[in-house]
């Protein structure tokens, strides 16, 4: 492709709201154009590396024995009433809904697993038909709170999502590997640096939930990971260590604190470390149809993972309880809950950290007052155990290592769905006249993200580093001057050799100066560049690296093999 044909405009500066390398460097070097938060266009070049990443995906699809559809965009929400989402989902304001003429009321797509088990229900008619995996690459819709961060985080998007249908769970763990095993090829082959990681289910539901999380310091997650271990904060475990308390139970005695409410004051106040102390938190849990609130005590030095406790309570998300609900609940100003005079309407929930406590101070719901030596089971009932902690770096892991943490940038995201959409859908199979839910997986990849995450992985203070798989153009040939017959001969004769073997070119065929089409090359990020400069009179032309900056001075009449053999080998690697 000629330079002046291919609709390439760059630009001088970052985009104002432009915050991770990914957004500024696409859209300087004009390949996506912003229309509104988290909607764009992507210009012909970047549309290439598009299609480059989708084709390496649908490759792999293939080869792990999937089959592609083509499933609608627009949902009646019927589908999401059968299969009891679509209050949960409005309620998130995450779903764009419209009604046409005859008030029937649609969704735009945020995902497609009601979709996809009504198209199977309808399609299967005997259990010979299983095992079987179905796919699509489409576009989702969903109305993020905050677009952000160019394409990672979009309110319109492409996703490849597959869904495995089994009929019992050897089949679906055997679904599941093949599909986690073509995610390590695809992501392998677009040159990301990724770890897998244990994840929460989110809104899709289900089990044996894994991200694929892209290594980046831009990214909005955060991991946890060490030796034989890794999980996204929301999920991840962590084991802590307990003081010893051999000590008899003391009587429990009530001490005026005024105007003391934090933990640090209260430590302060009684020297005593934070590891004796549990506070209490009233939390409101959201349900499709109500809500209800929870007071959660944990250890002083440790904080509640949100994810967890709404996983625990099965609501749709939980929230921290305005003040109003905080005097009704406890009689008292905010700072002093605890669980001693605790409203009867509210339930009592401890982390595991609590329950090797003894004689610890925590509040008793009077505004101005704390009580010490508390011990549960004999001054306020027991309360219900579960996992509300809230991991983080230098604690130890499950196995004993101590986790480490770094960021990143969900590229995929695999599960095990079991009946959750199947059995509400009635969708399965007869066998012996015994009915038999369909046991689902579902497995997706963000395209676009795959595409933004690379970037953010492969650039310097220059632009953008695309790998050879992946990248718009395999070579740019960059003549100094163009309009130099000498030049242009050697130009377009190198461009004719190397298009005639399947070598993706780009020529810059601008009569602009050298340094404006320098800048270019480095910015648009192809591979390998050909400067056809200086060296020319000495029948030489000079070769670089992108990646690594590397130049090589080549014979005119070994570049094209030379560039085949590059190409080559890193398309095959």
């Amino acid at each position: 492709m000629k330079f002046t044909q291919a609709f390439i405009t760059t630009f001088r500066d970052f985009p104002k709201d432009a915050e991770i390398p990914s957004h500024q460097w696409l859209v300087r070097a004009g390949m996506i154009v912003k229309h509104a938060a988290g909607i764009y266009t992507y210009s012909p070049l970047f549309y290439r590396v598009f299609k480059k990443a989708a084709s390496i995906i649908e490759e792999e699809m293939d080869r792990a024995g999937a089959l592609q559809i083509l499933m609608p965009i627009l949902q009646p929400v019927e589908l999401w009433e059968k299969s009891g989402r679509l209050t949960g989902y409005r309620k998130t304001q995450i779903m764009f809904e419209s009604t046409d003429r005859k008030e029937a009321t649609y969704c735009l797509s945020p995902t497609a697993e009601e979709v996809v088990t009504e198209f199977v229900s309808k399609m299967i008619t005997s259990h010979k038909q299983l095992p079987f995996t179905v796919y699509q690459q489409q576009d989702k819709f969903r109305d993020e709170f905050r677009p952000r961060s160019g394409l990672l985080r979009g309110r319109e998007f492409t996703m490849k999502d597959a869904y495995s249908f089994d009929l019992d769970e050897a089949g679906l763990n055997e679904s599941y590997q093949k599909m986690r095993d073509a995610y390590i090829r695809i992501f392998e082959r677009c040159d990301l640096e990724y770890i897998v990681v244990q994840a929460d289910s989110g809104a899709i539901g289900g089990t044996g939930s894994e991200e694929f999380m892209a290594i980046t310091e831009s990214g909005e997650d955060t991991l946890l990971y060490c030796e034989g271990y890794a999980a996204n904060v929301e999920k991840a475990v962590c084991v802590i260590a307990s003081p010893d308390y051999n000590e008899d139970l003391k009587p429990l005695r009530k001490e005026p604190t005024p105007d003391i409410k934090t933990v640090q004051q209260l430590c302060d106040f009684f020297d005593l470390p934070a590891e004796r102390l549990a506070k209490t938190i009233l939390y409101k849990a959201i349900y499709q149809e109500e809500e209800k609130l929870f007071a959660v005590m944990i250890r002083g030095d440790l904080e509640i993972n949100e994810v967890k406790l709404a996983n625990h309570l099965d609501a749709i998300s939980v929230e921290l309880a305005d003040e109003a609900a905080v005097k009704k609940a406890t009689n008292a100003e905010v700072g002093f809950a605890g669980p001693l005079n605790l409203s009867p309407d509210v339930a009592l929930l401890a982390d595991l950290s609590v329950k090797p406590l003894k004689n610890f101070l925590c509040g008793c719901c009077e505004t101005d007052y704390h009580v010490l030596d508390v011990n549960y089971g004999r001054d306020f009932p027991e309360p219900e155990f579960a996992d509300f902690l809230q991991a983080q770096a230098g604690q130890r892991s499950p196995n004993g290592h101590i986790l480490q943490e770094t960021r990143g940038v969900e590229l995929g995201h695999v599960f095990k769905l079991g009946a959750k959409y199947s059995e509400p859908m009635e969708a399965g199979v007869r066998i012996e006249n015994t009915f038999r839910p369909f046991l689902m997986g579902c497995y997706g990849i963000g395209t676009s993200r795959v595409v933004a995450s690379v970037v953010e992985q492969h650039y310097d203070d220059r632009g953008i580093q695309w790998p050879v798989t992946i990248a718009p153009y395999h070579v740019h040939i960059v003549p100094v001057k163009y309009n130099d017959d000498m030049v242009k001969h050697t130009a377009d004769e190198l461009y004719e050799t190397l298009t005639s073997k399947g070598i993706e070119v780009l020529l810059d065929d601008r009569k602009a100066a050298a340094g404006v089409k320098f800048a270019d090359a480095d910015m648009l990020g192809m591979p390998f560049q050909v400067i056809i400069g200086k060296a020319l009179s000495e029948g030489n032309l000079e070769l670089k690296i992108r990646k690594t900056g590397e130049k090589r001075v080549v014979a005119i009449a070994d570049m094209a093999s030379t560039l085949e053999t590059l190409v080559r080998e890193a398309l095959n690697s």
